[in-house]
């Protein structure tokens, strides 16, 4: 076994691969940027090393300092996490080169599955059905327009290099194709570096069932079933869950099958996972059942994995990589009950999942259940990284149990100033149809009204009226101000949620979960978390007109494109400019006819939250 880990990655999977390095009696070494310098996995390191600042360009996807940092701190081996360099066969190659250990996949077969068309193109050799589509040479805007027509709309756009849920656009009308090619093309160059693209064929009732798969030098491969990643925003996971719901063990069998024979196309050594893509419309069958890509490193949502085999992925990893077969065969691998992992993000769900930074001044996380997190109250969550604060894992004997735990566990999440989802993911968790299996990559967009909460419901006022009167029942005037010389005391009081009055009533038997943080009180409620306090006598209800031309950053982060100048006319709808923030584009587009009167900001200049950075008005002012 190796004596000592480089961890070339950050936050919780950082603090993951820890864990099982001191396990093992492994000497663990972190590197950090400038903006991490504070965070868990920097402490709990036996040995850290800063790497360069902030931006994840000049320190975690350097290799150059990672190198330097291992060669400094004589690291026996690297291992790399999931995204950064974890898929860049380059750097394994470089490491490999140095004489450090690699604890990932061979470059080759980082090479083989790292771009899509190259990949379903070895898939379809080696026999494993793919996702019809095209995958061409041909990168011209007027053949990839014509391949989307043949195929038929809805298609979607993939970067033939990405991965992460980056790089992907769904079009469904050919008047959106060119504006939307435009925009994937420059985040994969972005993202990845480079900005070819593949057109498929859009599912339209899609479910992701992924494998996780694990080879040694020996030639054994195995599988350790299939996880189901379908709960997706913007092509991104929210829950995943082991094993996939509905899903026969024939089919179960065909596609594990599936994932084994294409790891075995490309001679993989180490933790993989074959994805695949399912049309679920007539339920889970092998023959709707398709290669979509191959992720060469240890997924974020192992632990739902780990939860029903009872195996340490990492310690596999570690093994495997020290020249070890693996710890158990295929027939030694059994499944144990259910399992399900939410990522808890720092982003609003009710401002289009915007994501939130700042520092976590108050953060309560479940302690009765696996949480993986790479922050703890009082560190800050920046525009420079993934917003996951933690992943929420919840196993149980079957998907009920293993569900009632998750939903209990998200609604205790208190999460404070900095926004999150845990709102959000404790309503999922107790939704219906997600209680019934009915979904799909989809269902959060066709379910977002009732998912997400835009303001507080009659119960959560309720208790923020309780809690604040049962606080201030000191005071005689508050005190007695529902008083009645004949009939019941008025129990009502006017307070403020947010930004809004609300008239909540005063209910003893109303347990409220009310925080003071600093000069300001917080009731969390169900995962979410509402300001409150009394209005004042002359506080007026806070708008903003229709007409407002202020266009405002909804995020910090980096303005990536400009559309207009000053004087330009618009049209309500039109985009103006584009804000790019924890790898996500963000368009603010026109409010009405007008024009641009001035424009504040240009490409390339980093904007705060809410900042003015642009001004339109109607012609006729």
């Amino acid at each position: 076994m190796m004596e000592s880990l480089l961890i070339a990655n950050r936050g919780e999977i950082a603090r993951r691969i820890i864990r099982t390095a001191k396990m093992l009696g492994i000497r663990s070494i972190a590197v950090y940027s400038e903006a991490d310098a504070g965070l868990p996995f920097v402490r709990e390191a036996d040995e850290a090393i800063a790497i360069g600042p902030s931006p994840a360009r000049e320190s975690y996807l350097s290799q150059t300092r990672i190198l330097d940092a291992a060669r400094k701190t004589g690291a026996a081996a690297i291992h790399p996490g999931y995204g950064f360099l974890s898929e860049n066969a380059e750097f394994a190659e470089a490491v490999e080169k140095a004489g450090v250990i690699w604890v990932g996949a061979p470059p080759a077969a980082i090479r083989a599955m790292g771009l899509k068309d190259a990949a379903k193109e070895l898939m379809q050799a080696s026999g494993v059905p793919v996702t019809p589509g095209y995958m061409g040479a041909d990168q011209s805007e007027e053949r990839l327009a014509a391949e989307a027509e043949n195929i038929g709309y809805p298609v979607l756009i993939k970067a033939v290099a990405g991965g992460g849920g980056k790089g992907m656009r769904r079009v469904d009308r050919r008047e959106d194709f060119a504006e939307l090619l435009t925009s994937c093309r420059r985040e994969a160059a972005s993202s990845f570096g480079d900005d070819r693209v593949l057109i498929e064929r859009y599912i339209s009732n899609p479910r992701h069932i992924e494998v996780q798969v694990f080879a040694d030098r020996f030639g054994n491969c195995v599988h350790l079933f299939e996880r189901d990643c379908s709960l997706q925003r913007r092509h991104q996971k929210v829950i995943e869950e082991a094993p996939a719901p509905g899903l026969d063990a024939a089919t179960r069998a065909a596609i594990c099958d599936a994932a084994v024979k294409a790891a075995k196309a490309v001679n993989y050594v180490g933790a993989g996972t074959i994805e695949f893509i399912a049309d679920a419309s007539e339920g889970l069958r092998g023959d709707r059942i398709w290669f979509m890509e191959m992720n060469t490193r240890l997924q974020v949502e192992h632990p739902v994995t780990e939860a029903i085999t009872g195996e340490d992925l990492v310690l596999w990893q570690l093994k495997v990589a020290s020249g070890e077969p693996m710890p158990k065969m295929q027939d030694e691998i059994a499944m144990n009950g259910w399992a399900l992992e939410a990522r808890l993000y720092a982003e609003n769900p009710a401002a289009g999942y915007l994501p939130s930074t700042g520092r976590l001044e108050h953060l309560r996380l479940p302690d009765t259940i696996r949480v993986d997190s790479g922050v703890e109250q009082g560190d800050d969550i920046t525009a420079f990284y993934d917003p996951m604060i933690a992943k929420i894992v919840a196993h149980g004997p079957n998907r009920e149990a293993a569900l009632s735990k998750l939903a209990a566990a998200c609604a205790g999440i208190e999460v404070w100033p900095v926004r999150s989802n845990a709102g959000l993911l404790a309503r999922v968790a107790v939704d219906p149809d997600f209680r019934a299996a009915r979904i799909d990559t989809g269902f959060l967009d066709r379910h977002d009204d009732r998912l997400v909460a835009t303001e507080p419901n009659e119960t959560a006022i309720d208790r923020a009226a309780t809690a604040l009167l049962k606080n201030t029942d000191s005071d005689p005037w508050t005190a007695l101000a529902g008083f009645r010389i004949a009939g019941a005391d008025d129990k009502r009081v006017r307070i403020r949620i947010g930004d809004q009055l609300h008239w909540g009533q005063s209910r003893p038997e109303l347990e409220a979960n009310i925080t003071t943080i600093g000069e300001t009180t917080v009731l969390f409620d169900a995962g979410n978390a509402w300001l409150i306090s009394l209005p004042v006598a002359s506080e007026v209800e806070a708008s903003q007109g229709a007409g407002d031309g202020a266009i405002l950053s909804p995020m910090p982060g980096l303005v990536i494109s400009v559309d207009v100048a000053d004087g330009d006319r618009v049209a309500k709808g039109d985009r103006l400019l584009t804000v790019e923030a924890m790898k996500m584009e963000h368009s603010l587009r026109a409010p009405f006819d007008g024009i641009v009167e001035k424009l504040q900001v240009s490409s390339g200049i980093r904007v705060s939250e809410n900042q003015l950075v642009v001004s339109i008005v109607k012609e006729q002012d």
